[in-house]
């Protein structure tokens, strides 16, 4: 099983493991560890979207143990950002927030276009293979389609979805959700949220506007508000994660469509610069392709020798 994961998460890392740890890798091997070198890298780190303030940290400790004779050639600095990238993640992060009594409420918002409704569907797909039983609550009333395609998701998956008129108050979706929830005893609600821009103040109110509707039905619901982010959008994707994580509640993200970027080096950005903490990763396209995300095992795959 954990090999299965573990390949899984390799082959989903490919472009990033060819694009970034390669050019590491050609920038860094067979060379000797000087100041200027270590300038190329910080370049060549800051350039694959790991971020300005990790890239900091990050030189800033090649450059400390360089200097103290630790690191000599360009091969230590490989085994030094492998380690010290392993660290950045407390194991507390990372763990999903249940109710202690009655359903878990989680929450999943994000901006449209960033693989939502299909990273819900990832994770009912996980939390039913963890033999929980799941209820989905369709709150994005905007768009016919993103309830449709929830609809089409819960078929596959054997779950029911509550819904509500087009254009109706998402808030009473999710007041309806929560007492259907509790009704048939359910493990798990999973609320779908509108595409909000962050940038659109109403609809970031509405948000709230849902949150405190959820929490008045269900003790310490949201148990999780799950930001989901598109890996292959850069640093807009931390822009993002800024702006949820100020108006939003954000409790952690998922990170969507890894296996279609070179620059899956944004779940670092993303871990420094927002203090939020990664909780999932999307790898493919089947809700078998989703991953909690353990750094220990993100980034083995990501530095992986390719067979």
């Amino acid at each position: 099983m954990i090999k299965s994961v573990f390949s899984k998460l390799k082959k989903g890392l490919g472009r990033t493991r060819e694009s970034f740890v390669g050019q590491l890798r050609s920038l860094l091997t067979g060379r000797k560890l000087d100041e200027a070198l270590i300038g190329e890298l910080e370049q060549r780190l800051i350039e694959s979207d790991v971020g300005v303030q990790a890239t900091a940290r990050l030189i800033d400790g090649v450059r400390t143990d360089f200097r103290a004779g630790k690191l000599t050639k360009g091969e230590d600095v490989l085994d030094y950002l492998k380690r010290e990238l392993k660290s950045m993640w407390p194991h507390a992060d990372r763990a999903l927030h249940l109710a202690e009594q009655g359903p878990t409420v989680i929450l999943v918002t994000g901006v449209n276009g960033v693989g939502k409704t299909t990273s819900i569907a990832k994770l009912c797909g996980a939390m039913r293979d963890e033999g929980k039983t799941v209820m989905l609550g369709a709150c994005d009333t905007f768009r016919a389609g993103a309830v449709r395609q929830l609809e089409i998701w819960a078929e596959r998956l054997g779950v029911e979805v509550v819904k509500g008129m087009q254009g109706g108050d998402p808030a009473a979706v999710a007041f309806d959700a929560c007492a259907a929830a509790k009704a048939r005893g359910v493990d798990v609600l999973i609320l779908d949220t509108a595409g909000r821009l962050h940038t659109q103040d109403p609809l970031m109110r509405q948000l709230s506007k849902l949150r405190s509707v959820v929490a008045k039905q269900i003790e310490g619901a949201p148990h999780e508000v799950l930001l989901v982010l598109d890996a292959t959008s850069g640093q807009n994707a931390l822009r993002q994660a800024e702006e949820f994580g100020k108006s939003a509640g954000v409790t952690g993200i998922f990170l969507s469509k890894l296996d279609g970027t070179a620059k899956g080096g944004i779940v670092i950005a993303v871990r420094e610069s927002c203090d939020l903490p990664v909780k999932f990763v999307g790898v493919g396209e089947t809700p078998a392709d989703v991953q909690p995300f353990d750094p220990d095992q993100f980034i083995d795959a990501m530095f992986a020798e390719d067979e």
